[in-house]
């Protein structure tokens, strides 16, 4: 019988721990994309590639509005926006703990690099107390990461 027992995560963007977190999922990596590619032709030839853009992630934050995160990822945002030039590429650490419940504990790590911001955050406002509008979500891209667990 395995076990898996997770908490205690930490993410890590621009050298900061987030601790400002929303609801729910607050952090979330994926890879949209395949990271290869096949097709198979007459007599069961096949070909195969690498896709390099199945690499590309996606790190989606939830955080509290207006929290320090959300005013240090906002600033961060802001030096795109104003000389995307002279951006410096964002780095950022997702660990995860992994217990197995007799005490062992093991840490799932991705290393993302050249990150960029995807989209500016939105607002919303609700007359009925709906919780979203006090959430800012922001999507960073990263182009090369790397996954260890240890």
């Amino acid at each position: 019988m395995s076990v898996s027992l997770t908490g205690s995560d930490v993410v890590v963007v621009g050298g900061r721990i987030f601790n400002g977190v929303a609801d729910g999922d607050y952090a979330v990596l994926d890879f949209d994309n395949d990271i290869s590619a096949a097709k198979v032709s007459k007599d069961g030839n096949t070909i195969f590639a690498l896709n390099q853009t199945g690499f590309l992630g996606k790190l989606t934050m939830r955080l509290l509005r207006g929290s320090p995160d959300d005013i240090f990822l906002n600033s961060l945002l802001q030096g795109q926006r104003n000389d995307f030039s002279a951006m410096q590429l964002l780095k950022a650490t997702f660990t995860k703990r992994i217990g197995d419940g007799a005490g062992k504990v093991a840490n799932e790590v991705y290393v993302l690099t050249n990150g960029l911001f995807k989209k500016l955050p939105g607002a919303k406002s609700n007359a009925e107390g709906d919780t979203e509008q006090s959430v800012v979500i922001y999507e960073i891209w990263f182009t090369n990461q790397g996954r260890t667990i240890a």
